[in-house]
């Protein structure tokens, strides 16, 4: 699973926790910088609140127009009166937005307000507001910013210049020299549930990659957080890289040192989409969130694309699979169980069917042979079919996902699905069923005789109750649980069995002719059901065993 970090891993609800700008004091409406500040804030922006004080937008600018509005500053105000030039949109190449905009803290002059990713807008500014840039302001800044992001914090720094420029290629070329004003700390918290969904993932085999245009601080601390990455200690070899150690590396680096990958920070759209093709060439199934329009090239290319239903864009929710509707990372736990449970209970049936088919098929070619010309007429055989395909195929699509399958491996998507081990209990069983029923067959009286064909009802109603002792095998087959586990919160699987039980004695009691059946006394039900039940008894004990290795 490649995961975006925001609103999957996280809340998505950002907070400013700090601020680190100069002149900004506890009297900030009166601190020179503010009014400044407030623009910069306003004017670069594509955010809104509504009426509710929620995020319409980016939530990360959203933070910052709930810490003016907090500050007693109404943004739309700013907005309305403030005349707009030209602006440079936030694009993951830049790493920053840009807007320029008549300002009024300055005067009416004309300013470029920059925003972005800290150490990039740092590096383009060559004075601070209120004090000097130097070397040892710069290390200081730098260390706060990255103090910050090993807390899992997202960092924004603002800067701004005077000029004028009215393009978004004029506005990029202008972006030197600006005044460092300072930089918000913005928190994103780890959602609760998603360190014990990724210890699920793991202990089922999955493994997950952070996928995130956040910084290597940032980035890591959530892996940290979320189990991904040690909590203490040295970092593995080749877990953690930046989009720019990533695009260095070549195709035979990357697919030698993918497997190790855990962590990919400053990831640009095209990388996602490389990382997917790389997992691919190694046989792994990859699934990748992504809300964004340029996420939609990696969703559409992974075998399983899944987009945010809340924050996706259009293009994202059209280029995906599967859509999160709560954008929680927990939804794709669930979505690997149901999968898992869902294929189980496909190989479930699939071992009793062709048990029964196993049985049925060699009772009937070996008949003739044993002096039996029709053990099982065509109608018994209908039967046999309506209620051990219909009825069983429902009894087992009504068990519910099971935690337990998450304890296994992932299976080879190129794997048959009858496995080995399904053979070995198809053939087993299926083998028993034809001995037990041709020994019956060979002890039977000779046709014609007066308990003729009390013997064939006897045949045929073992032969079913065969398979309804099976079916309970077949409920917990892949599992070493006893057949009672869970069995009486199935209340659907209980019913079903019931009416395939008393559907058998209506055939027996009123088929008649239809079904060559004869009255069974309550003595034969009760020998019927004694000699048959050892199907369930020889699979507790294989059952059994198998708990006892494990």
């Amino acid at each position: 699973v490649c995961s975006d970090k925001t609103g999957t891993l996280t809340t998505n609800r950002m907070t400013v926790r700090e601020c680190h700008f100069p002149q900004v004091n506890e009297q900030k409406a009166q601190a020179p910088i503010f009014p400044l500040l407030a623009e910069a804030i306003a004017l670069n922006s594509t955010a809104d609140l509504d009426e509710n004080g929620e995020v319409l937008g980016n939530v990360t600018e959203g933070a910052m127009l709930m810490f003016l509005n907090d500050n007693g500053c109404k943004y739309e105000s700013i907005r309305k009166n403030t005349h707009m030039v030209g602006q440079l949109p936030f694009t993951t190449m830049n790493k920053f937005m840009a807007t320029c905009a008549t300002s009024a803290a300055l005067g009416g002059k004309d300013a470029i307000f920059v925003k972005g990713a800290p150490e990039f807008v740092l590096s383009m500014c060559s004075t601070a507001y209120g004090a000097e840039l130097n070397d040892a302001m710069r290390a200081d800044l730098l260390n706060t910013i990255t103090t910050a992001q090993r807390k899992a914090m997202r960092v924004l720094g603002l800067a701004y210049k005077e000029g004028h420029a009215e393009t978004a290629d004029d506005i990029k070329a202008a972006c030197s020299d600006l005044v460092w004003m300072g930089c918000f700390v913005i928190q994103d918290p780890v959602r609760s549930d998603v360190p014990a969904a990724v210890a699920t993932c793991l202990r089922a085999g999955v493994g997950i990659k952070i996928v995130t245009g956040d910084n290597k601080e940032t980035a890591c601390q959530i892996g940290r957080e979320i189990g991904l990455l040690p909590a203490e200690g040295e970092i593995p070899a080749n877990a953690v890289l930046t989009g720019e150690e990533f695009g260095a590396l070549t195709d035979e680096q990357l697919t030698a040192q993918v497997n190790d990958l855990r962590v990919l920070s400053r990831a640009k759209p095209m990388d996602k989409l490389r990382l997917v093709n790389t997992l691919q060439s190694k046989h792994h199934v990859v699934a990748v969130t992504g809300d964004g329009t340029n996420d939609a090239p990696a969703l559409n290319h992974a075998d399983v694309g899944l987009s945010m239903g809340i924050t996706g864009t259009s293009v994202a929710k059209e280029a995906s699979d599967i859509i999160l509707l709560d954008d929680s990372f927990t939804s794709i736990t669930r979505a690997i169980k149901w999968g898992r449970s869902l294929y189980r209970n496909i190989q479930k049936f699939i071992v009793f069917q062709l048990t029964v088919n196993v049985a049925a098929c060699g009772i009937a070619a070996l008949g003739p042979f044993i002096g039996c010309n029709l053990p099982l007429t065509v109608t018994q055989m209908l039967w046999v079919n309506l209620i051990m395909d219909t009825f069983a195929a429902l009894a087992l699509a009504t068990e519910p996902p099971s935690d337990d399958v998450m304890n296994m491996a992932p299976r080879n998507k190129l794997a048959f699905i009858i496995t080995p081990g399904m053979s070995k209990w198809i053939l087993g069983f299926g083998l028993t069923f034809i001995a037990a029923l041709i020994t019956y067959v060979q002890l039977m009286p000779a046709e014609g005789s007066a308990d003729y064909g009390h013997s064939l009802t006897m045949l045929f109603t073992g032969f079913v109750l065969l398979q309804f002792w099976n079916l309970f095998n077949a409920r917990v087959y892949g599992t070493n649980n006893s057949f009672i586990t869970g069995l009486f919160a199935n209340k659907a699987f209980l019913a079903i069995m019931g009416i395939i039980l008393i559907g058998q004695v209506l055939a027996v009691e009123f088929g008649g002719g239809v079904f060559r059946t004869v009255h069974l006394s309550l003595t034969d039900w009760l020998i019927l059901l004694a000699a048959t039940c050892p199907v369930l008894i020889v699979g507790e004990l294989i059952r059994a065993i198998g708990r006892a290795k494990n």
